[in-house]
């Protein structure tokens, strides 16, 4: 329905156009996409599995790593088969709702994927500055608080922001999103109305969270490496911060993509509208892609099981 000044009164199916001025190679670039994905997906599922048939690894570690392989799986499936179908085969259309459910599995899996990150973080603090207490205080009631607790938040603070896109903003400029997803900021943007309201509350929630276990994961890591250089051994140094070392290469790519990301999409007027997406979309799929790369490579016990299965099904008669 359109009013006079050629607006869209709540459109009920909304255009992804995918990559603005990519247009002409995205089939191109649906294909390094699509092997991320499937890496994505078989590297988390080896990990889930590993995890879940290996009874040495049912420690808070590694049930930890299991809830990041879990997360990064949905936060991949969220967005890439919905990418591949305007990318290949040109299904460009998408109704406002299933739209704004995708934005809030999007972000939701994003905050969650935070907080598991933070839990880690905490997890080889404890592990590192106070071991004897580990046991105790990562207990199996512990875990599962955490692990409800991080969804609740993602969930919770996620959702104002889809409930102001939805009962809030009634007029819009165009139907057409330049993004290759629905994401928040590309969605609001076409709004006619007042929508300062809804920018306020998305930063609010990005600062909530983000900021909220940056701030703690950097604490966690400035406490462990000075109790790491006070170990009077170099083996035990060494030893505790290779456990470590997996951790802050997820952590890194994670946020300063994240953060690059974020901040060209808002403040990057100057950028041409290609790198956003491109940015936003590798954001959401290099570190699903990398992770269980990163843990397979530099956690022994990972790697070992990886090697245990694969020379097994070599070698069936051993």
């Amino acid at each position: 329905m359109l009013r006079p000044n050629g607006s869209v009164f709540m459109p009920s199916v909304l255009t992804l156009i995918g990559i603005p001025g990519l247009q002409s190679v995205q089939c191109w670039i649906g294909i390094p996409f699509c092997f991320m994905y499937l890496m994505a997906m078989i590297g988390n599922t080896l990990i889930l599995v590993i995890i879940k048939y290996e009874n040495s690894l049912h420690s808070p570690m590694y049930i930890f790593l299991a809830m990041l392989g879990a997360t990064d799986i949905a936060l991949s499936t969220c967005i890439l088969p919905k990418m591949l179908g305007i990318f290949w085969f040109h299904l460009t259309e998408i109704s406002f709702d299933v739209c704004l459910l995708q934005m809030w599995l999007i972000h939701s899996f994003q905050a969650t994927e935070s907080g598991v990150l933070l839990a880690m973080a905490l997890d080889r603090y404890v592990a590192i500055c106070n071991p004897l207490r580990h046991g105790s205080i990562f207990s199996q009631n512990l875990l599962t608080y955490i692990g409800i607790g991080v969804i609740l938040r993602a969930v919770v603070l996620v959702a104002p922001c889809i409930v102001l896109i939805k009962y809030r903003l009634k007029f819009y400029r165009t139907t057409v999103v330049s993004h290759s997803y629905c994401e928040h900021m590309a969605i609001v943007k076409l709004a006619t109305e007042d929508t300062r309201i809804n920018k306020i509350l998305g930063l609010f929630v990005a600062f909530t969270i983000l900021g909220f276990d940056i701030s703690f994961i950097t604490l966690s890591y400035v406490q462990i490496f000075v109790t790491v250089f006070q170990l009077p051994h170099k083996e035990a140094r060494l030893k505790a911060f290779n456990t470590c070392i997996a951790h802050i290469c997820v952590f890194l790519q994670f946020y300063l993509l994240g953060f690059f990301s974020f901040f060209t999409h808002r403040f990057g007027s100057h950028i041409p509208p290609y790198v956003h997406i491109l940015l936003s979309s590798l954001y959401l799929l290099v570190p699903p892609f990398l992770n269980p790369i990163v843990y397979g490579v530099k956690t022994k016990q990972i790697r070992d099981h990886v090697l245990k299965m694969i020379f097994s099904k070599r070698h069936p008669d051993h």
